[in-house]
């Protein structure tokens, strides 16, 4: 099933001008899709898999992927127009076979049998996604393509092999398609940020004297796996940047009285990464990193005023930073304090909460808010967390305080 709003790509790809999106990405394909690209993607070239989704809303969707993922494609989307091309892995459905020959008549009757291709030839699932384009009266359209992904190469080879269609390029309007986020997108959201809230519990839980950075990576893990394995869910992924005392680049730092120990970490549900963080210390933390801390918080506060639809991103930049400013730190500069989460590449998606983003903030889009401060010496501070845009302000996906919590107190209490 595709996460798309027809409706809203139909508004934004007329206001550009275009006729539909062919999508190179493996994450843009499981978005427009619904399913898995394949393995063939993990060459990073352009073909491997591709979506089509014409901007008119009545004209159905098409895909052209791989015969070794055809099967898995059919299962997540049943209604999809899918065409395949072959690539270098040799598969045989073997259901009911006794010999060789029975082997060799099965490839014969499957239509499988024949050469393969040392990876994949894109020149093969360009014609099939021109074939899919004159299906739908697109052959001569304008249609736009996920730049951001494609390389040089592979577009100049795309142009030539359908050399009648306009090519121009579609990310901005694919990325404005993102920022809104369907029902099962939030879903996957949700779970994840809850995912790595849990493991968050576990890693607290496990912060004693001479603890080491991995004990707590793995704790967090731990904890995040277990949460989504007890509520009948899978983690796709997951990621943590954590550090612990003064050296931020220490990766085998062990806690020691007074540490900073910020994890900055993200679970992943069918792909789609939450984003969020929390800091602690064991023992009283250094005088200047609760005040610095007491910055970050009046900042946050701050950027969460000003996080309600109608509003710009780039105000929410400006209240942190005015904040940042008030609290006498006249030379702090921060690119953005936070970002949109979803399925696309990495942890952060734009929109971005930055000072040049006068993107409106609008509902169903998911973010998340950060105030980080960074200190070698002194150690990390970072507050962050992911909020669900509502019709009239924001919804809190997560359940942790936001404080500077001593786990050392915590501990004896």
């Amino acid at each position: 099933m595709s996460d798309i709003d027809r409706n809203y790509a139909q508004t934004l790809m007329r206001e550009a001008g275009l006729d539909g999106l062919a999508l190179f990405q493996p994450e843009s394909f499981r978005y427009a899709v619904g399913a898995p690209a394949g393995v063939a993607t993990m060459w990073g070239r352009a073909g491997a898999a591709i979506a089509l989704v014409p901007a008119d809303a009545s004209i159905t969707l098409g895909a052209v992927a791989s015969d070794h993922a055809a099967a898995a494609i059919r299962a997540a989307a049943p209604d999809l127009d899918l065409r395949t091309h072959r690539i270098w892995i040799d598969m045989l459905d073997l259901t009911g076979t006794a010999s060789i020959d029975d082997i060799n008549a099965a490839y014969v009757r499957s239509g499988r049998s024949g050469p393969r291709p040392e990876t994949f030839d894109k020149a093969v699932a360009f014609q099939l996604l021109g074939d899919l384009l004159k299906e739908r009266g697109l052959a001569g359209a304008r249609i736009g393509v996920d730049l951001e992904f494609v390389p040089a190469v592979d577009f100049e080879a795309l142009k030539k092999a359908l050399p009648k269609v306009v090519w121009l390029d579609g990310s901005p309007i694919l990325r404005r398609m993102r920022t809104i986020k369907s029902a099962r997108e939030i879903i996957r959201l949700r779970r994840a940020a809850l995912a790595a809230e849990a493991g968050l519990v576990r890693m607290a839980a496990a912060v004693k004297p001479q603890a080491a950075l991995p004990d707590l990576s793995a704790a967090w893990k731990e904890g995040a796996l277990g949460y989504a394995t007890e509520n009948g869910f899978a983690l796709s992924g997951h990621w943590d940047f954590i550090s612990v005392g003064q050296n931020l680049a220490d990766m085998a730092a062990t806690v020691s009285p007074g540490a900073l120990i910020k994890a900055d970490v993200g679970a992943l549900v069918d792909g789609y990464s939450s984003d969020g963080a929390r800091t602690f210390t064991y023992g009283p933390a250094p005088a200047l990193a609760l005040e610095i801390f007491k910055a970050l918080e009046a900042a946050f506060a701050c950027g969460l005023e000003q996080l309600r639809p109608g509003n710009s991103f780039c105000s929410v930049h400006n209240a942190m930073l005015s904040s940042m400013r008030r609290d006498g730190f006249s030379e702090y500069y921060r690119g953005h304090f936070g970002h949109s989460v979803g399925g696309a590449v990495g942890m952060e998606e734009w929109p971005f909460f930055s000072a040049s983003n006068c993107e409106v903030i609008q509902p169903d889009m998911v973010v998340a808010l950060e105030a980080p401060f960074y200190g070698q010496g002194l150690g990390a501070l970072m507050i962050e967390d992911q909020f669900l845009i509502t019709q009239t302000g924001y919804e809190r996906m997560t359940t942790l305080p936001w404080t500077l919590r001593d786990l050392a107190e915590a501990t004896s209490s």
